[in-house]
């Protein structure tokens, strides 16, 4: 059976709704919650963007069952791999054990607030897999230095370490990606149902390992009304992470996105409270392989109408997959 998630986004609720967002979701009976980890919205629409781990603080103590995760965090230009190490292993042990480190190779939108330029796809991801490394090696509890291509570490050592290091997972959009997803990750994580990703994650040694997707839905009991929230928040989605991966901040997003229609968003995102349709956009992802979808409801405001839609409607339509 497919596990269904709640995903906290950050860049449409500040950090007190983020929380009780997910104390709802988690009584709503969403088997796990992922987190959005940004320094910018895509849209200025979606006006929020609070740090991500801090909410993951207080998200660790409000509850007490759900499961949470990064989705994803970039550990190579805001972060050094170093504390990211530090900042997992202490939400592992918060949790009690029901923490994931989501990684991914990071979004111009969000790492360029640090100056330090935005290589190539192929640098940024050879940079995630020495991240990794580190990330694992601090994990075992050693004192750690190293002096690598990109990152140096200077006699480092996690202190309070949980007794199970939180899985890692990696986001991948490409063969490179699932090649290193493959060797280093225990999860893999995407945001489109493409077969293809998994078998190529499978080949590279992700075979038995689960994998989690995304699927941003818009639940209104009015459609049209879904649809027009839809398309002012997230027609930035329809870009493809080739596109969206590469554009600095909101107002390139907006004028890439300026010719995208409402029923473009329609046709790309399930709209309305029609129980079906919304089944019907996770089966495409349960039919790819994916053992875990993260549902994303868009509107910070609109959160509680939607999980009490789901507690009632759409989990028990889903659990039939």
């Amino acid at each position: 059976m497919v596990r269904i998630g709640y995903t906290m986004m950050t860049e449409q609720a500040g950090p007190r709704e983020l929380v009780s967002h997910v104390v709802a979701a988690e009584r709503a009976g969403f088997d796990f919650s992922v987190i959005s980890d940004h320094s910018f919205p895509w849209l200025d629409s979606q006006g929020h963007a609070p740090y991500a781990w801090s909410v993951l603080g207080a998200a660790a103590q409000a509850t007490s069952r759900i499961p949470l995760m990064t989705f994803v965090t970039c550990p190579t230009f805001r972060y050094h791999p170093a504390v990211i190490a530090q900042k997992a292993a202490t939400m592992q042990l918060l949790c009690e054990g029901r923490f994931r480190l989501g990684l991914g190779s990071g979004e111009n939108l969000n790492e360029h607030i640090v100056g330090t330029g935005w290589p190539a796809a192929h640098v940024r991801l050879e940079m995630l897999e020495e991240a990794v490394g580190l990330i694992r090696e601090l994990f075992d509890g050693r004192y750690v230095s190293h002096h690598g291509t990109y990152f140096d570490v200077e006699n480092a050592k996690i202190w309070d370490l949980p007794p199970t290091p939180p899985p890692i997972g990696i986001a991948v959009s490409g063969e490179r990606s699932c090649e290193v997803a493959g060797r280093l990750a225990d999860v893999l994580v995407a945001v489109d149902p493409d077969e293809s990703l998994l078998r190529a994650f499978v080949a590279h040694g992700g075979g038995g390992k689960p994998s989690v997707g995304q699927l941003p839905v818009c639940y209104d009991p009015d459609r049209a009304t879904a649809v027009d929230r839809a398309h002012a928040q997230f027609r930035w989605s329809l870009g493809g992470w080739e596109v969206n991966a590469e554009l600095p901040g909101p107002a390139g997003f907006a004028r890439a996105t300026a010719h995208t229609r409402p029923e473009d968003v329609a046709e790309a995102i399930p709209c309305g409270d029609d129980v079906q349709a919304f089944v019907e956009a996770v089966r495409a992802y349960v039919d790819a392989g994916f053992t875990e979808v993260a549902l994303v409801q868009i509107g910070g405001d609109r959160q509680q109408p939607f999980l009490d839609w789901a507690e009632t409607k759409l989990l028990p339509g889903l659990r039939d997959l």
